[in-house]
């Protein structure tokens, strides 16, 4: 049977949900053990505390992999005065690695956000709010003979994906000219003489954290000793990457059903929302989690209700009659997150079990009629 260190198994979430992409607050990534161990088990949950360690030595899993983060700022001391401490010492103690995917996987399309969309039936899918400054452009220069063979390579690592088109580039056909010197060994021409030789140049776009991908796929398909290239970092949005989604329903529905249908199918015990709009809900905007932020996006965007967390009071008042706010809870907003941590692991590795953490970690109770 393969060998699966935990490093695969990691490499294959940031793969998914880049590291890059966590806000600067955040602490996604490994944060307790090994990367070399051999994954013996996974456990998958929303929130690594105490009762979710016990669970996982009962499971004989050795690897713990969690929505939210247990460490967010550094610790200075483990001494167990609380639950950070003690949940990291426990895991020490046990051997059990603990690795965060959070707010990269809430910034990325197929993420969070997407399985509470699936949840509610939403479909033509967009991020509401793209984020800027993750994407780049690769100029290089290729003999006209090798363009294709080249093109084809940097494709199949990651470049030139635009929305919902894929294999993009630009090319324009020119002259370029080098001379070889005595070291060189020149895939075209002789040391010493001037050549010109007829080139494309290609631009293509591609996620700023494929970079090194890209450009090893560059030099290992060119045919040049030496590729001329450069990098540009583009202020374009990500439309694959950000936060928030926002999509439309297969039928209108009116608002108190829309409510209604929406405890139910996210499993919450309870709904804060606004004034009841006087029209039907079509346009549904989303964000796992704290989203106020986002309101304003969403209601820029024309969604008629927005689905969220964590609003306070005053937040609530920002609706001003446009669009329907509901809070369904922090925890029930995210708790499916766990099944597409399940479903994208069982699809990539089976030499290892992955369970589901059966602990409800949800902090709050509610008091409902």
């Amino acid at each position: 049977m393969e060998i699966i260190k935990i490093k695969d198994v990691t490499s294959h979430l940031d793969g998914i949900a880049p590291g890059a992409y966590q806000e600067s607050y955040d602490n996604s990534g490994l944060i307790t053990g090994n990367p070399e161990w051999e994954v013996k088990g996974v456990l998958v949950t929303l929130d690594c505390i105490e009762i979710v360690v016990e669970e996982a030595i009962q499971q004989k899993c050795n690897l713990i992999i969690a929505h939210h983060p247990i460490v967010f700022k550094g610790l200075k001391r483990l001494t167990g005065k609380n639950y950070v401490e003690r949940t990291i010492i426990k895991a020490i103690k046990n051997d059990i690695a603990i690795y965060a995917i959070h707010t990269n996987l809430d910034n990325v399309l197929t993420g969070v956000n997407y399985k509470i969309a699936e949840k509610i039936g939403l479909s033509d899918l967009k991020i509401l709010a793209p984020k800027p400054n993750t994407l780049a452009k690769l100029v290089t220069f290729i003999p006209k003979d090798a363009a294709s063979t080249v093109l084809e390579a940097l494709h199949e690592a990651g470049a030139g994906n635009i929305g919902n088109y894929k294999n993009c580039s630009f090319r324009i056909t020119g002259t370029g000219s080098f001379q070889p010197t005595d070291k060189a060994n020149p895939h075209i021409g002789k040391a010493g003489k001037l050549e010109q030789v007829e080139e494309i140049r290609a631009e293509l776009i591609f996620p700023s954290v494929l970079e090194n991908k890209i450009i090893t796929a560059l030099k290992k398909s060119h045919p040049y000793e030496e590729v001329a290239y450069y990098l540009t970092p583009l202020n374009n949005d990500n439309q694959e990457v950000g936060s928030g989604i926002i999509g439309t329903l297969a039928t209108p529905i009116e608002p108190k059903a829309f409510l209604e249908r929406l405890k139910v199918v996210m499993n919450t015990a309870c709904i804060r929302f606004t004034a009841l709009p006087k029209k039907p809900i079509n346009r549904v905007a989303i964000c796992g989690g704290a989203g106020s932020f986002l309101l304003s996006i969403a209601k820029a965007q024309g969604a008629d209700a927005f689905v969220s967390a964590d609003f306070k009071y005053h937040e609530f008042f920002d609706a001003e009659g446009q669009i329907l706010i509901a809070d369904i809870g922090h925890y029930e907003s995210e708790q499916f997150t766990k099944d597409l941590l399940k479903e994208v692991l069982e699809e990539k590795f089976s030499s290892f079990a992955v369970y589901f953490s059966k602990s409800v970690t949800n902090p709050i109770s509610y008091l409902c009629k």
